[in-house]
Order: structure tokens, then C-alpha cells, then sequence
């Protein structure tokens, strides 16, 4: 089974970077720099809801990804990538993947992006909204933690 798991996130990570070019601008290059140290790799499929797929992508850029920089400058993972996925056949939109040094990450990587998160809006009801936001542009699809092979 960790083997099709793994087997699945290389072929992912090399199609979808292959295909991604309207998506982040490096994401093989940040997945490479992070999985030369790291060891788990979390990954996050969502689906952008109907007719939200650029607004989605935008909310990643403006809204998550500065929360994740924050996570990142406090340790909580080593590198994180977002690919995107424009075939409509795919059960995906937007992978994210964050790659971690140790299990000691994984298991504080979502207390990390929630306390980043607060850092930036201390404002709970700013962050209450900001979260019923998020929800009507997109549907968690999945997640997977594979192991980063050498």
C-alpha cells in the first residue's frame, strides 16, 4: 500500500508539474528544494467549485499563502507547493503540498497553519468570515501523507 501511495504522489507531482504551467510558477523546483531534507510530505487535494477556479487560485495567493510563509518562517514545514490541475475529468483542481522534515511536523503542521493564521487576523470574526469564504470556493477532495523517497 506505501508503495501505490508513493507511487501515486510521483506520478501526481510529475504530471501535474508537467501540466501546470498557468499554476504556481515553480513548483517542481520548491517540491525539489524541500524534499532534499525532508521526509513526510502532506498533500491536500480540493476542487474549486464550479466556475470558482481562478477565484480559488486567487485566495490561495492572497489569503493562504501568506499564512503559509508565516507557518514556514516559524518552522512548522520545510517547503510547500500548489499545483494545479486544469482537466475537468480530474477529481482535483489544486494539490498542496507541504513537505516536512519529520513526523514531529506533521503532527503540529495544523495547529502551525491555525496559530499563523491568528497571528496574521487576530480578528475571529474577520477569520470566521474568512473561512466561510474559503468554503464556498472549494470542496476538500482528500489528503494523503506520503513518505519522501530518496
Amino acid at each position: 500500500m506505501r508503495a501505490f501511495v508513493l507511487g501515486v504522489l510521483v506520478v501526481s507531482v510529475v504530471g501535474v508539474g508537467a501540466c501546470a504551467g498557468r499554476g504556481h510558477p515553480e513548483p517542481a523546483a520548491a517540491v525539489a528544494a524541500g524534499s532534499s531534507t525532508g521526509t513526510l510530505a502532506q498533500i491536500y487535494y480540493w476542487r474549486a467549485k464550479p466556475g470558482k477556479l481562478e477565484e480559488y487560485s486567487r485566495y490561495i495567493r492572497d489569503v493562504a499563502e501568506p499564512i503559509d510563509h508565516e507557518a514556514q518562517r516559524r518552522g512548522a514545514f520545510l517547503s510547500v507547493t500548489t499545483f494545479t490541475a486544469h482537466d475537468t475529468a480530474s477529481a482535483w483542481t489544486h494539490m498542496r503540498v507541504f513537505v516536512l522534515r519529520d513526523s514531529a511536523q506533521w503532527r503540529a503542521l495544523s495547529g502551525a497553519l491555525d496559530s499563523a493564521g491568528m497571528r496574521l487576523e487576530p480578528d475571529s470574526v474577520k477569520r470566521r468570515v474568512r473561512g466561510q469564504y474559503s468554503a464556498g470556493l472549494r470542496d476538500r477532495v482528500g489528503a494523503v501523507t506520503a513518505e519522501i523517497l530518496r
